[in-house]
């Protein structure tokens, strides 16, 4: 058998690339063939060797690509745990609600037409311009409102005991 395989090698190999679509494995697999025949094992009687050797290292390349997924697949799984987890955690995430609850009680404190500023500015990125044609004031009263609507804001959030919106929003 060794004596045939030696003799059809390349023969093995290119088949073995076009099963497989590797000269790499093809090459392993080949020796790995090659030192399995030196085993002692009971073949029985082979009608066709050349088939029974391609069997053998198609076989053998199998084994090999399974083992390369299993081990790929635990490798993936021993990076997982170092993946943090982009959502937050459930204290972050009441803390973000009472903040934003805190920003909507400063906010519904501010004029209704500098809240429409605001809102229209900030939320929905509508030019001075636009929203000064919007509400039918000059641009400079935009600008103005805006800033008295920011510095306001700032004030609140930053003195939050005023803006008690726990006890029963």
């Amino acid at each position: 058998m060794r004596d045939l395989l030696t003799l059809r090698y390349d023969d093995f190999r290119k088949r073995l690339i076009r099963q497989f679509g590797s000269e790499d494995i093809a090459s392993e697999t080949l020796h790995e063939t090659w030192l399995r025949l030196d085993r002692p094992g009971d073949a029985g009687q082979v009608r066709s060797p050349p088939a029974f050797l391609m069997r053998v290292a198609a076989n053998i390349a199998k084994d090999q690509q399974r083992a390369e997924r299993r081990r790929t697949k635990r490798h993936e799984l021993d990076e997982v745990p170092d993946v943090a987890d982009p959502a937050p955690d459930p204290e972050r995430t009441v803390e973000a609600r009472l903040d934003l609850q805190k920003v909507e009680a400063a906010i519904a404190q501010l004029p209704k037409r500098t809240q429409a500023i605001l809102m229209a500015s900030r939320l929905n990125g509508m030019t001075h311009q636009a929203i000064a044609d919007k509400l039918g004031i000059s641009k400079r009263t935009v600008l103005y409102e805006l800033k008295q609507a920011v510095v306001f804001l700032d004030a609140r959030l930053e003195n939050n005991s005023d803006l008690d919106c726990t006890d029963g929003d």
